[in-house]
Protein backbone atom coordinates (compact mmCIF):
# COMPACT_ATOMS: atom_id res chain seq x y z
CA UNK A 1 0.00 0.00 0.00
CA UNK A 2 1.49 3.49 -1.07
CA UNK A 3 2.09 6.05 1.73
CA UNK A 4 -0.50 8.27 0.28
CA UNK A 5 -3.24 5.42 0.62
CA UNK A 6 -1.90 5.32 4.31
CA UNK A 7 -2.63 8.90 4.67
CA UNK A 8 -6.08 9.05 3.30
CA UNK A 9 -7.21 5.99 5.54
CA UNK A 10 -5.47 7.80 8.69
CA UNK A 11 -7.15 10.81 7.55
CA UNK A 12 -10.81 9.40 7.07
CA UNK A 13 -10.24 7.03 10.51
CA UNK A 14 -9.47 10.43 12.22
CA UNK A 15 -12.18 12.50 10.74
CA UNK A 16 -14.83 9.27 11.70
CA UNK A 17 -14.41 9.89 15.58
CA UNK A 18 -15.07 13.77 15.57
CA UNK A 19 -18.01 14.32 17.06
CA UNK A 20 -20.52 15.69 14.75
CA UNK A 21 -21.56 19.11 15.94
CA UNK A 22 -25.43 19.85 15.38
CA UNK A 23 -27.33 22.90 13.21
CA UNK A 24 -28.42 25.62 15.77
CA UNK A 25 -30.88 28.26 14.54
CA UNK A 26 -31.42 31.91 17.21
CA UNK A 27 -35.17 31.28 18.08
CA UNK A 28 -35.00 35.48 16.69
CA UNK A 29 -32.56 36.29 14.04
CA UNK A 30 -33.36 39.99 14.15
CA UNK A 31 -32.33 39.65 18.23
CA UNK A 32 -29.04 40.91 18.98
CA UNK A 33 -28.65 38.62 22.01
CA UNK A 34 -25.82 38.80 24.99
CA UNK A 35 -24.70 35.74 24.60
CA UNK A 36 -23.60 34.31 21.07
CA UNK A 37 -23.67 30.10 20.82
CA UNK A 38 -20.97 28.80 18.51
CA UNK A 39 -21.79 25.01 18.41
CA UNK A 40 -23.98 22.09 20.43
CA UNK A 41 -22.27 19.00 20.60
CA UNK A 42 -24.54 15.91 20.76
CA UNK A 43 -22.97 12.88 22.87
CA UNK A 44 -24.03 9.88 21.53
CA UNK A 45 -25.26 11.02 18.23
CA UNK A 46 -28.13 9.57 17.72
CA UNK A 47 -28.83 9.28 21.26
CA UNK A 48 -29.37 5.88 23.00
CA UNK A 49 -32.19 5.64 25.79
CA UNK A 50 -30.94 3.93 29.07
CA UNK A 51 -27.52 5.29 28.52
CA UNK A 52 -26.29 9.05 29.54
CA UNK A 53 -26.64 11.35 26.77
CA UNK A 54 -24.50 14.96 26.87
CA UNK A 55 -25.05 17.98 25.14
CA UNK A 56 -22.23 20.84 25.29
CA UNK A 57 -23.35 24.07 24.12
CA UNK A 58 -20.13 26.34 23.40
CA UNK A 59 -20.90 30.08 23.65
CA UNK A 60 -19.48 33.28 24.20
CA UNK A 61 -20.74 36.23 26.07
CA UNK A 62 -19.21 40.01 26.11
CA UNK A 63 -20.38 40.54 29.73
CA UNK A 64 -20.25 38.57 33.13
CA UNK A 65 -23.28 36.24 33.90
CA UNK A 66 -23.32 35.73 37.92
CA UNK A 67 -26.46 33.58 37.71
CA UNK A 68 -29.47 32.71 35.82
CA UNK A 69 -31.58 29.62 34.11
CA UNK A 70 -31.60 27.70 31.41
CA UNK A 71 -35.54 26.87 30.39
CA UNK A 72 -35.09 23.90 28.06
CA UNK A 73 -38.60 23.03 25.68
CA UNK A 74 -38.43 19.27 23.90
CA UNK A 75 -40.96 18.65 21.26
CA UNK A 76 -41.80 15.40 19.21
CA UNK A 77 -43.54 15.40 15.90
CA UNK A 78 -44.43 19.48 16.44
CA UNK A 79 -45.67 18.23 19.62
CA UNK A 80 -44.82 19.82 22.95
CA UNK A 81 -43.72 17.06 25.35
CA UNK A 82 -41.68 18.08 27.95
CA UNK A 83 -40.30 21.39 29.82
CA UNK A 84 -37.22 21.63 32.59
CA UNK A 85 -35.43 24.48 34.09
CA UNK A 86 -31.77 24.38 35.40
CA UNK A 87 -29.76 26.30 37.50
CA UNK A 88 -26.78 27.90 34.89
CA UNK A 89 -24.36 27.60 37.60
CA UNK A 90 -25.03 23.98 37.82
CA UNK A 91 -24.48 23.15 33.98
CA UNK A 92 -21.00 25.57 33.86
CA UNK A 93 -18.74 27.47 36.01
CA UNK A 94 -20.25 30.83 37.89
CA UNK A 95 -19.74 33.53 37.61
CA UNK A 96 -19.42 33.18 33.88
CA UNK A 97 -16.74 35.28 32.43
CA UNK A 98 -15.96 37.71 29.76
CA UNK A 99 -15.43 35.65 26.62
CA UNK A 100 -16.02 31.52 25.45
CA UNK A 101 -17.45 29.28 27.57
CA UNK A 102 -19.48 25.68 28.11
CA UNK A 103 -22.83 24.87 29.07
CA UNK A 104 -22.59 21.36 29.42
CA UNK A 105 -25.98 18.91 30.81
CA UNK A 106 -25.86 15.17 30.67
CA UNK A 107 -28.84 12.85 31.46
CA UNK A 108 -30.02 9.33 30.62
CA UNK A 109 -33.05 9.26 28.92
CA UNK A 110 -35.91 6.26 29.97
CA UNK A 111 -35.85 3.18 28.34
CA UNK A 112 -39.08 3.72 27.12
CA UNK A 113 -38.61 7.14 25.08
CA UNK A 114 -39.80 6.94 21.85
CA UNK A 115 -36.97 7.08 18.73
CA UNK A 116 -37.09 9.67 16.38
CA UNK A 117 -36.54 12.92 16.26
CA UNK A 118 -36.79 15.83 18.52
CA UNK A 119 -36.40 19.94 18.82
CA UNK A 120 -35.74 21.44 21.41
CA UNK A 121 -35.47 24.99 22.60
CA UNK A 122 -33.56 26.65 25.10
CA UNK A 123 -33.60 29.84 26.77
CA UNK A 124 -30.88 31.08 28.72
CA UNK A 125 -32.14 33.99 30.96
CA UNK A 126 -29.85 36.01 33.69
CA UNK A 127 -30.68 36.00 37.31
CA UNK A 128 -33.50 39.04 36.73
CA UNK A 129 -35.44 36.81 33.90
CA UNK A 130 -33.62 38.63 31.11
CA UNK A 131 -33.27 36.42 27.96
CA UNK A 132 -29.65 36.10 27.36
CA UNK A 133 -29.89 34.11 24.31
CA UNK A 134 -32.49 31.80 22.94
CA UNK A 135 -31.35 28.58 20.23
CA UNK A 136 -33.37 25.87 18.39
CA UNK A 137 -31.56 22.63 17.02
CA UNK A 138 -32.93 19.34 16.86
CA UNK A 139 -31.59 15.67 17.79
CA UNK A 140 -32.61 12.28 17.78
CA UNK A 141 -32.87 9.37 19.57
CA UNK A 142 -32.22 5.67 18.89
CA UNK A 143 -33.62 2.53 20.04
CA UNK A 144 -32.03 1.38 23.01
CA UNK A 145 -30.78 -1.94 24.50
CA UNK A 146 -33.11 -1.70 27.49
CA UNK A 147 -36.18 -0.74 25.79
CA UNK A 148 -39.31 -2.48 26.94
CA UNK A 149 -42.59 -2.31 28.26
CA UNK A 150 -41.14 -3.36 31.35
CA UNK A 151 -39.09 0.09 31.82
CA UNK A 152 -42.27 1.96 31.75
Amino acid sequence: MSRFALAIISCLLFVSTIVRATDVSYCDNNEEYQVKVHGVDISPDPIVTGQPATFSISANTDSVISRGKLVIEVSYFGWHIHSETHDLCDETSCPVAVGDFLVAHSQVLPGYTPPGKYSLTMKMLDGHKKELTCIKFSFKIGLGSSSSVADM
